[in-house]
């Protein structure tokens, strides 16, 4: 009978054990959630990184070897982008003195012109480098609809009065690198063989655009060289160890950082400053600094360490 009591005894303390073992896990689990759910709204969002990234270019001058150009992305001014965040952002760019400076879209969340002025008042804080600062518009830039022209060409013509010149289809030559930018491809003024008809495949060039789908369009010609781009935000969420379940394109290899193209043609995919929701995890907003060179694009390059 001791026997029998002392096990009857055993197996309760075993339950008991379970049960405390089994709250306890849940609670722990409660715990990590809610850990990591903090983390990924209060902190990551406004975690800036800055990744330096080698840039070589076919035939590219002298002048511009070893320069900096730095690239962001997204800032998404609006409503819900931290506005404090977004001038602390773009301080940090002015640190890293940039030769060169450009903005591959998305200036703003908007359903109108409203944003117009607040895009003017943080970008008062860029300081562009002796080369310049150069743009192309995004999706978010057209509005929400993504089909309003005149709240592009109002916002195009502000940025131009800072010193930033957004380009529209259309291609600029800095100390004979030519830099093209094409308008947006979810917009209403996506033109990309008008673009890329003014590239003079034998020089140096470099093409801006926002939304990397485009680089699967079969309008590139004999263009050979690097396509900078944005739109992704690298999925702002992206499990260890998996591809971000949700990323606003058709190609959804195109995530972020460095890719291989056909035909002699790279992408780089800039993670972008802002968001569309606050929240990122193990997706942090970006700042890039392509270090351009001298060399052959066809070759695969390999990012740095962020610097923060």
């Amino acid at each position: 009978m001791q026997g029998a009591e002392g096990l009857r005894l055993q197996n309760a303390g075993t339950r008991r054990w379970t049960r405390r073992g089994f709250i306890g896990a849940g609670i722990g689990a409660l715990a990590t959630a809610a850990s990591v759910g903090i983390y990924s709204w209060r902190v990551e969002p406004h975690w800036l990184r800055v990744v330096e990234h080698p840039l070589p270019i076919n035939e590219l001058p002298e002048s511009l070897c070893d320069q900096a150009l730095v690239q962001i992305s997204d800032l998404h001014v609006g409503r819900l982008v931290d506005y404090d965040y977004l001038r602390r952002a773009l301080h940090e760019v002015n640190r890293l003195e940039p030769a060169l400076t450009v903005v591959t879209g998305d200036f703003m969340t908007c359903s109108g012109a409203e944003q117009i002025d607040s895009v003017a008042r943080l970008l008062e804080a860029l300081k562009p480098g002796p080369l310049g600062c150069f743009a192309v518009l995004g999706n978010h830039d057209y509005t929400m609809a993504w089909t309003r022209s005149d709240v592009a060409d109002r916002l195009s013509k502000r940025l131009a009065e800072l010193g930033i010149q957004v380009l529209r289809n259309e291609v600029r030559v800095i100390e004979g690198l030519q830099l093209c930018g094409m308008d947006d491809y979810w917009g209403p003024h996506f033109h990309p063989r008008t673009a890329l008809a003014s590239i003079d495949t034998k020089r140096p060039a470099l093409v801006l655009c926002h939304n990397p789908d485009a680089v699967d369009l079969s309008c590139w010609g004999e263009y050979r060289g690097w396509v900078l781009s944005g739109h992704t935000h690298g999925g702002q969420c992206k499990p260890p160890f998996l591809p971000p379940p949700i990323l606003p394109v058709l190609n959804k290899r195109y995530t972020a950082g460095e890719f291989v193209l056909s035909n002699g043609r790279r992408l780089y995919i800039n993670c972008g400053l802002g968001y569309v929701q606050r929240i990122r995890f193990n997706v942090r907003p970006e700042i890039t600094i392509h270090r351009l060179a001298r060399g052959n694009s066809d070759e695969p390059t390999a990012a740095l360490e962020p610097r923060s």
